[in-house]
């Protein structure tokens, strides 16, 4: 922090809470609440109870479950070798190809992704590329909504490389190909992490393109969340939105540690 007097820390700290925990911790902490209760009939949850996880973590929910993290692992790869390429490739692009590079993958992000899904419905419920009705489809539509984050995390690494490390690979005699693989990829691998940690959370929450798109047995987490409190049962759809949290939070700290052994290499 950049403030250095005791009672300065002390009032940062003090308006870090107060902005924190009703904007940010308490929500999630009253689905948590929520997860473990049997009913609610005063302020507060009542009749603690591990029910509801009984539930969330077996039959329909668990295969929910793994249908997120398939597609969730899928859309970051996908997004992460495209946008990558396409952020190598703007590097050595003048300033008017990298700022139409720019608006080409921020596009997907500048319009509701409701829209997004219903193009890729659109685009992709005839031949020769029909994907209606197939998990592909909602892969498709997270790897579009994803894209962007992957190719400006990777986009802003790419501008602060030190070039003198090219340069000396390359009066060494190396080629181009061995530069990309040797030397910049590794350079930019703490990037490459970071952007795939982010496109995989965004993937894990994703829910309104997801809701015009995905078929009876391709049902991601957030899906079953909202199809369940939607019924009414917003106990057992807690409980299931904390371990969709669960297993994003658990996923990013795998990622996170890849990220500091990468940075320290």
């Amino acid at each position: 922090m950049l403030v250095h007097s005791k009672a300065g820390c002390w009032a940062a700290w003090s308006l870090f809470g107060l902005l924190f925990l009703p904007l940010f911790a308490l929500p999630l902490l009253v689905v948590v609440a929520a997860s473990f209760a049997g009913h609610w009939s005063g302020a507060f949850p009542s009749g603690p109870t591990t029910a509801n996880y009984a539930s969330a973590v077996r039959g329909e929910s668990l295969q929910a479950l793994t249908t997120s993290l398939v597609t969730a692992f899928a859309a970051s790869l996908l997004a992460l070798t495209a946008g990558t390429w396409a952020a190598l490739a703007a590097a050595g692009l003048g300033r008017r190809g990298k700022r139409v590079l720019d608006a080409l993958f921020v596009l997907p992000v500048a319009v509701p992704s409701v829209v997004v899904g219903l193009a890729v419905l659109v685009a992709f419920s005839r031949p020769p590329f029909l994907l209606n009705g197939t998990g592909s489809i909602v892969v498709l539509a997270h790897t579009v909504l994803v894209t962007a984050f992957a190719y400006q995390s990777v986009s802003a690494a790419v501008l602060r490389l030190d070039p003198a490390y090219e340069q000396a690979a390359a009066a060494l005699g190396a080629r181009p190909a061995y530069v990309l693989w040797r030397v910049r990829l590794p350079l930019l691998l703490p990037s490459l992490t970071a952007a795939a940690g982010l496109c995989f959370a965004l993937s894990m929450g994703e829910l309104s393109a997801t809701m015009m798109l995905y078929p009876p047995d391709w049902m991601p987490l957030p899906v079953r969340v909202f199809t369940a409190t939607d019924r009414g049962a917003l106990f057992s759809g807690s409980a299931v939105a904390v371990v969709l949290m669960t297993a994003t939070l658990l996923v990013l700290l795998a990622v996170s540690r890849v990220r500091t052994k990468a940075s320290y290499r």
